[in-house]
């Protein structure tokens, strides 16, 4: 009963100490971390964020350059605009977008190819800005604490823990990827809301928010339920939604929607649009297990945009699967030539590497993938390489890693942690 009523007067401090007025609506809201700290989250997580989602778009960096103005224009007149704001275009079929705390935003291509000008542009990346100015990321973050923190008192009052006994239920909910809880129905009220505000400071087409709401239906409608949460579970469309929109647009000024300056920034995408296709349709011939059209089906989008480093990976993988591991190498170099920050080109060509008893190239390539994302593969064969040549320390550290990870390699690390 005691440590139940410590961790009552705990939270109520907390919450009492933490509710700070929100910059956008003024509100009061809680939030446990400070400016520094959400800034802080944001700058960690922004790039592995981007490693785990196909990294950025690099065929044409004037796409990304253009995006960022389009971005920057809308910062300058948001409610936060001394954050450090970044935006960037990933190389993703998704067609979606995503805010970080302290202002780290990034745009699909799947999603650029649905819109139809700068001021549905706009739309998009003023509505994550509000995320970001809102501290809506922030605000998730405190109520997982939050959560957390009621746990650990449950557990510490049934089972009479040890005085730090809920440390490790504390911090196992208060992880990097805090920022990709959904967000409340009143945060995507609010993001819609001041979004288009921030669109009309700007001197954009309110509307044009109303159009993106209903292209996001649109794309939803005739879709599995499992599409559906994967890809809007942060952003659920609605018609109530695209009425909302349309009752604030319809009492504000019209504004520009530069569609010609979208049109040129977007043309080589839109060139490439034949070519993206027939690189998924490849991976879904691979899935298949039909190597032969899905090699035929890459080499068609090879041939239409061979500085596609995803290209190149899938006909990496394919021709992996068809046991040409030396052809599969070359391959997936082309993918590190044309996107060498992506952490996968290293990865693959360091795993066949390997498979080829070149060991040297294969922990150098393991080791870039690592630096740039780590994951329990790399950690994993890492290890063995260490433990061919004799270093049992670095091969414990290795697997130790790996282990943690799930999956049948982080399971036969932990065998392997065991044997040494």
């Amino acid at each position: 009963m005691l440590l139940r009523n410590i961790f009552s007067i705990f939270m109520l401090a907390a919450l009492l100490a933490s509710c700070a007025s929100n910059p956008v609506t003024g509100k009061r809201d809680m939030v446990f971390m400070s400016t520094e700290q959400e800034i802080a989250m944001g700058t960690k997580n922004y790039l592995p964020a981007q490693q785990q989602q196909g990294g950025q778009y690099t065929v044409d960096p004037n796409l990304t350059r253009y995006v960022a103005k389009v971005g920057a224009k809308l910062a300058a007149v948001s409610d936060r605009p001394e954050l450090p704001y970044e935006f960037v275009v990933l190389n993703n079929d998704v067609p979606n977008a995503w805010a970080m705390p302290g202002g780290k935003i990034a745009i699909n291509r799947g999603l650029l190819m649905h819109l139809e000008d700068e001021a549905q542009l706009a739309a998009v990346i003023g509505h994550e800005i509000v995320h970001a100015a809102a501290r809506h990321g922030a605000q998730q973050q405190s109520q997982n604490i939050l959560v957390n923190i009621g746990l650990a008192a449950t557990a510490i009052a049934a089972q009479k823990q040890e005085k730090y006994g809920g440390a490790a239920v504390l911090a196992a909910g208060v992880g990097g990827k805090a920022w990709m809880a959904r967000y409340s129905r009143g945060n995507e009220t609010e993001s819609d809301t001041y979004g288009i505000q921030y669109m009309v400071r700007a001197g954009y087409e309110p509307r044009a928010a109303v159009e993106l709401q209903q292209t996001f239906v649109r794309l939803s409608e005739g879709r599995s339920s499992d599409w559906f949460s994967e890809f809007f579970a942060s952003h659920p469309p609605s018609q109530q939604r695209v009425e909302a929109n349309r009752a604030q647009a319809s009492q504000l000024p019209s504004g520009a929607r530069n569609k010609a300056a979208f049109d040129r920034a977007m043309a080589q995408l839109r060139r490439d649009a034949e070519a993206y296709k027939a690189n998924t349709e490849a991976m879904q011939a691979l899935q298949n297990d039909d190597l032969s059209g899905a090699l035929a089906l890459v080499n068609k989008a090879v041939a239409a945009q061979s500085k596609e480093g995803l290209f190149w990976q899938t006909k990496g993988q394919i021709l992996y699967k068809q046991d040409k591991k030396k052809d599969a190498e070359t391959a997936f170099g082309k993918t590190i030539k044309y996107n060498p920050g992506l952490f996968s080109g290293h990865l693959y060509r360091g795993l066949v590497r390997a498979e080829q008893g070149n060991n040297a190239a294969a922990e150098s390539d393991l080791l870039a993938s690592r630096k740039r994302l780590g994951t329990v593969a790399a950690s994993y064969h890492l290890g063995e390489l260490a433990r061919a040549r004799g270093d049992k320390a670095a091969a414990r550290s290795y697997y130790s890693e790996a282990a943690k990870g799930d999956g049948d390699l982080a399971k036969s690390a932990q065998e392997r942690l065991q044997q040494l």
